[in-house]
């Protein structure tokens, strides 16, 4: 089975298509002529901004939705991870992809807004959606929201439910088994609540996990403050290998510097979108915008804190380019992971470390399976209406339980191994869809950055700009000039 995965894993990630998605990110940050930088100020302002309703989220509930998907087990086990196969160079690789992901992150969330419908009450929206309204290819839909529902349901809460279950094994000795148990007791409450209920939890859960994981790896940073000049230093070495000890593993270093930090920033993943469609905004630019900056916090904010406190500390092993010979070992046996975030916060603050980064796994990875839950339902919304529709769902919660469980007790290698099918199909059909579909967002921001020249609050009227299909948007004008009439 693992041999088979692995295999697949070859494929959906071979060298081609890493340097793919690194130019497809480059070229929407051209497109968008970089307004990862221009726009900074609007993505912080934006974020507070906008209410929800009955129908739809508030800007920051969106932000939070998407942000349980980004900051998960990639910001602690996957950056390990990294630095386990590609040396430290590899987080430099992530930064870059966190940087151009961004250009991604806005045209897929935007298009999400244009296309989203209203349906059942709520918004919804995501790939599936806009690959039906923008290309108008039904079967290329139907495939993305199946692709999702496999990645999202089955392949992917096992990576999540895993990395808790191993590090609450690591620091409390707590059987797999019971870890699994409770984390599926938990989930039940919540997403037996709807989609309200998912983003409140995830509204007060999210920053307060963020914040206090940043503030721990600080004090680390504080504490060996005099080491930062050779930590950077030893990250742009190794990334282009001019480090002599990280020199002959560059290829290893792109590679899983790419590849998990798409894992953990989701850029252009096609996973951001969902959440981005539920939010009440007035131009879908600004739910844009806000889901760019989530990318940011994820990848140069998170997943940084976990690489300074392992590389600060020196609590890393890496292997060479054949991926079993020892560059590095300076963990004997333990596997790459949570437990090199927890040797890293326990030398520095013996007695707390193991036993915060589980705590931490906990809530970064409980709220990952959440958002995962938000993704496939609103997919198995796509493809599934009426009568059949609350049927559907109920089967939906009750994969997605058993696949948490299963993943808690299994290895970390086949979870990992997945996981990584299961993103490698979203990314490929996504990225096709956004490239194809790409005009739409553009002109999107176009109108949104005339419309604040001129002094306004931006409203969007898609029907002016040549937007087709884009049903939604053409009501809520009417409805706006008759409120102003």
């Amino acid at each position: 089975m693992e041999a088979f995965v692995n295999q697949l894993n070859g494929i959906l990630w071979s060298t081609p298509v890493i340097y793919i998605l690194l130019g497809v990110g480059l070229l929407f940050s051209i497109l968008t002529r970089f307004l990862q930088v221009r726009h900074i100020k609007d993505m912080v302002l934006l974020m507070f901004r906008g209410k929800s309703s009955a129908a739809g989220v508030s800007s920051f509930q969106a932000l939070s939705i998407a942000l349980s998907g980004r900051v998960g087990t990639g910001n602690i086990a996957g950056t390990a991870t990294a630095i386990a196969m590609g040396g430290p160079g590899a987080v430099f690789w992530m930064w870059t992809i966190a940087f151009i992901g961004a250009g991604s992150a806005f045209v897929e969330s935007t298009l999400a807004q244009i296309y989203k419908v209203k349906k059942d009450g709520v918004y919804r929206g995501g790939p599936a959606y806009y690959i039906e309204k923008g290309i108008g290819i039904k079967w290329f839909a139907v495939l993305f929201a199946i692709s999702t529902l496999l990645a999202m349901a089955l392949l992917m809460p096992g990576i999540q439910s895993n990395s808790i279950a191993l590090g609450m094994e690591n620091a409390f000795g707590i059987n797999k088994a019971v870890t699994g148990l409770v984390i599926v007791g938990l989930l039940a409450l919540i997403i037996f609540g709807g989609v309200k209920r998912i983003a409140t939890v995830a509204q007060y859960t999210v920053p307060f996990m963020a914040v206090g994981y940043i503030l721990v790896a600080l004090i680390i940073i504080g504490m060996n403050l005099g080491e930062l000049p050779g930590v950077i230093s030893l990250i742009f070495s190794s990334a282009f290998g001019a480090d002599s000890m990280f020199g002959g593993i560059i290829g290893s270093a792109i590679a899983w510097g790419v590849k998990r930090g798409i894992y953990s920033n989701e850029a252009g993943q096609g996973t951001g979108p969902h959440a981005a469609a539920a939010a009440e905004v007035s131009h879908p630019a600004k739910q844009g915008l806000v889901q760019a900056f989530s990318v940011y916090i994820d990848t140069l904010f998170v997943c940084s804190a976990t690489a300074f406190m392992i590389l600060f500390t020196g609590m890393f092993n890496t292997v060479g380019a054949d991926g079993t010979t020892p560059i590095v070992e300076n963990l004997p046996g333990v596997e790459a992971g949570p437990g090199y975030t927890q040797a890293a916060v326990e030398s520095v603050l013996p007695g707390f470390g193991a036993g915060f980064v589980a705590v931490s796994l906990f809530f970064f990875a409980f709220t990952t399976i959440m958002a995962y839950y938000y993704m496939a339902e609103t997919n198995v919304a796509y493809l599934v209406s009426g009568k059949n529709s609350k049927i559907a769902m109920f089967v939906l919660k009750i994969v997605l339980l058993g696949a948490t469980f299963y993943g808690a007790v299994k290895t970390a290698g086949l979870a990992w191994a997945l996981g990584d099918v299961g993103l490698g199909l979203m990314v490929w059909l996504n990225v096709i869809a956004i490239l194809i579909l790409a005009k739409p967002a553009l002109i999107a921001l176009r109108d949104y950055e005339a419309q604040k020249k001129q002094g306004l609050d931006p409203v969007f009227n898609s029907k002016k700009l040549g937007i087709k299909n884009a049903e939604y948007w053409e009501e809520e004008y009417k409805h706006q000039e008759e409120k102003v009439s």
